[in-house]
């Protein structure tokens, strides 16, 4: 068939399936998304074809209701991908697909696991495993953020629970929230409900909140709100934006979180990273903890040691990590420090 007696076909089917009917009394309209892939032009396997044709899909529904789109190589197949992650958020919070996993974070001083930051993933069905940079910016556009962030909160109360119950361990999960669910009516008390549910103390929940946070009215009563309840707040990514220590005075944070960006700078010379050191002064000055994410070698270890870190997380001392391999884990660091 030629494009034009496909063009011709399909304008057909699409008025066919757009026109009204009745359902047990009452009228019904539905609008066809149609993508059209052809063979050999656009692809010559199943699976290239049916790819070409999902974007095409998604380029008419993007054009509105009742749409045809033949597929053209100017359309982005990664907005399919984007398209279907947003279509399957329901059904993923609904069936649990979301897990996490854990990084653990170490005391400097003592070199001691003394907690863990949680990180979510995606176990799509489709996708497999996915990591946040997929699905985060979908969450945050389309809404979905809100219902994800309870959900990591649920779970790490959960995995607090049990790892309390099973192992006898009782450390605290630092969890990453968004200034739009902080904004939520309500958020600080579905945190403490959330802990309550699972007989959860306060101090065993750390949240992690952006800069942006920290000029959303309503996103800072809520951190006073937690803070108040006993739960601990840390200023994730400090240095990469325009929060400076004059802004953390509106916000109850107890730690701070320097970013990779500038970990990654510290080489083997322990003057080569005097924002890192400066940062760290400062922040002990105003009675705050820092935290240094991204570690990588033992140089910047033995860096940040010197100049006064409290705590550390990164490849270095352990990657994130599923829940059933934590106990394992504080086995074999525990002997590699004896033996250190």
């Amino acid at each position: 068939r030629s494009e034009a007696d496909i063009e011709q076909w399909t304008a057909a089917l699409t008025a066919h399936l757009s026109a009204p009917y009745m359902l047990e009394g009452t009228e019904l309209n539905t609008s066809p998304s149609i993508g059209i892939a052809i063979s050999p032009r656009d692809g010559q396997s199943i699976d290239e074809l049916t790819k070409c044709a999902d974007a095409a899909m998604y380029s008419a529904k993007k054009a509105g209701r009742g749409q045809y789109r033949f597929f053209d190589q100017s359309l982005n197949v990664s907005d399919v991908e984007e398209f279907h992650l947003e279509q399957a958020f329901v059904e993923a919070l609904k069936n649990r697909e979301f897990v996490l996993h854990y990084q653990p974070q170490v005391c400097l001083e003592a070199m001691e696991i003394i907690g863990y930051e949680a990180l979510v993933r995606w176990q799509h069905p489709g996708f497999g495993l996915l990591y946040p940079d997929r699905f985060i910016p979908v969450a945050e556009k389309t809404g979905f953020v809100v219902a994800l962030g309870m959900e990591v909160v649920r779970l790490a109360c959960a995995q607090i629970s049990d790892w309390q119950q099973k192992h006898g361990i009782s450390k605290p999960v630092a969890v990453n929230v968004s200034p739009i669910q902080l904004a939520q009516p309500g958020f600080c008390k579905d945190v403490l409900a959330t802990l309550a549910d699972y007989g959860l103390t306060t101090d065993l929940l750390e949240l992690e909140i952006t800069e942006t946070a920290m000029l959303e009215g309503r996103a800072v009563e809520s951190l006073h709100c937690l803070k108040a309840a006993g739960i601990r707040l840390s200023l994730d990514d400090f240095g990469t934006g325009y929060a400076g220590f004059a802004h953390l005075e509106a916000v109850p944070v107890d730690k701070l979180k320097i970013d990779r960006s500038l970990i990654n700078r510290i080489s083997n010379s322990h003057d080569d990273s005097p924002i890192v050191s400066s940062t760290i002064i400062l922040a002990k000055r105003m009675a705050l903890k820092v935290v240094a994410e991204g570690v990588e070698t033992r140089e910047q270890l033995v860096h940040l040691k010197v100049a006064g870190c409290d705590i550390a997380q990164g490849y270095h001392l352990g990657r994130p990590m599923p829940a059933e391999k934590i106990p394992e884990f504080l086995r074999t660091f525990a002997e590699e420090e004896a033996r250190a």
